[in-house]
């Protein structure tokens, strides 16, 4: 059977980053004179949401132009101090050997998609080490942080499926736009949370906190 799973990167491949965000976003705060500042409870609250929707929980006050002119040099940050952005990074339990188990089936793929931006997914894939994975043609950084976004997550699938054929397509991630996949082509949908994350709310056909359930057999 020819599958495709479809990998979300924040929250699912990788664990950490709810952290790096928050050291981030705060260094950014600083820089610009502001005294309000997240904590990682904060970011453990707001993980999954669009960089902009941070500030725009921390500065209510504030406009969307503000909010965005914050988003942008957090992303700008976190490309010009790799250190800080991926103190806190790595695999996510499991994440490497299923990963490993997918490749090793000729009859299998897998592609990542990410709400990122092309230089920062680049970074990601290679300080976790899951780039040999996902080479070119295989990742798509869908840049998901602009209120009103050009690309989508479904649009970059339904081009990805162009003139190829998959019996089954599997979909994991942490968020409904994740799950919204199957919407695409059909398929089957694991939300993943880690162990100390509450899942998002949000229909899937299973609900996990160990990505080796996705290799189980299923009816």
């Amino acid at each position: 059977m020819k599958q495709l799973f479809v990998w979300d990167l924040h929250g699912t491949l990788e664990q950490g980053n709810d952290r790096a965000v928050v050291d981030v976003s705060n260094r950014v705060l600083e820089r610009h004179g502001y005294q309000e500042r997240f904590t990682y409870e904060d970011g453990m609250k707001l993980y999954g949401s669009k960089w902009y929707e941070y500030f725009q929980w921390l500065l209510p006050q504030e406009s969307y132009p503000t909010w965005s002119r914050l988003q942008d040099d957090c992303f700008d940050l976190s490309q010009s101090d790799i250190t800080l952005q991926c103190r806190w990074l790595q695999p996510s339990d499991y994440a490497l050997d299923v990963l490993r188990s997918i490749a090793q089936h000729a009859d299998w793929d897998q592609i990542l998609i990410s709400n990122t931006r092309a230089a920062n997914l680049k970074i990601f894939i290679d300080a976790l080490g899951i780039a040999p994975f996902f080479p070119e043609g295989s990742r798509y950084a869908v840049d998901g942080h602009a209120a009103q976004e050009r690309a989508t997550k479904k649009g970059v699938l339904r081009d990805h499926l162009k003139n190829r054929h998959y019996d089954r397509l599997v979909f994991i991630g942490d968020s409904p736009s994740d799950m919204r996949l199957k919407e695409v082509a059909g398929g089957t949908s694991y939300l993943y949370a880690h162990a100390d994350f509450p899942f998002r709310k949000c229909e899937a056909d299973y609900r996990i906190r160990d990505l080796r359930a996705i290799l189980e057999p299923r009816n």
